[in-house]
């Protein structure tokens, strides 16, 4: 099985380039037959003096994944919307998007795809043709149940927040909830007049883009 998950925090994972090199590197360490397959690429390369296109890193684990006799393949990809999709022709996202089409695109018997996204317009445009199953859990109840246990769990038993009023505390578990969009997030203040500065700027929670995913609060595809 091969995962990823695309960081916000981290420019290097929020790209193919990252993809890439992960599902090669997790494969490889499994399979003697594909470490051979990425023994040849980086011998092609004058033994790694010189860094291989993503095309070359595309078709390397193509390779892979097309072994005869090999055991049914998992990828996992998570959080495709923290790619940006700001800049560039194509952008990071785009590239992300091609590749994983491209991959479907081959039908391979042995390899399931699952990925997780928030529902995007544009990721939904490329995904939701190629899905053979689709489920959404942006507004279900249980997770939504799941953040607001965790949250309540947290003041409550936070040496610092236990010594805040009850109504404080309550005002904190309700802001967060309502304001997480199903996002993971960790109260970190110290001070409750500096609360909702913290919770904007430190947690994201008014800003829910810029915050990890814990839950998939998101449009799930996954492809046969």
């Amino acid at each position: 099985m091969g995962y990823y998950y695309f960081d916000f925090k981290d420019i290097a994972k929020q790209g193919i380039r990252g993809l890439l090199t992960s599902l090669l590197s997790q494969f490889c360490a499994k399979s003697d037959p594909c470490y051979e397959i990425l023994s040849n690429l980086y011998s092609e390369n004058h033994g790694g003096s010189q860094q291989p296109g993503n095309d070359a890193l595309t078709e390397c684990l193509k390779e892979m994944l097309g072994l005869p006799q090999q055991p049914t393949r998992y990828i996992i990809v998570d959080a495709i919307d923290e790619c940006p999709n700001t800049s560039g022709i194509p952008t990071a996202r785009e590239m992300v998007l091609d590749f994983l089409e491209e991959l479907i695109s081959l039908e391979l018997p042995n390899l399931r795809i699952c990925i997780m996204s928030r529902p995007e317009i544009d990721i939904q445009t490329v995904l939701e043709p190629l899905t053979s199953f689709s489920l959404s859990l942006h507004n279900e109840i249980g997770q939504k149940q799941d953040i607001l246990n965790y949250i309540s769990a947290f003041v409550h038993s936070d040496r610092r927040m236990r010594r805040w009023r009850l109504d404080d505390r309550q005002l904190v578990i309700d802001t967060l909830s309502a304001k997480a969009d199903g996002m993971w997030v960790i109260p970190t203040t110290t001070c409750w007049k500096d609360y909702l500065l913290d919770m904007q700027v430190s947690m994201g929670v008014l800003s829910t883009g810029n915050t990890p995913s814990l839950f998939p609060s998101c449009h799930s595809s996954c492809f046969k």
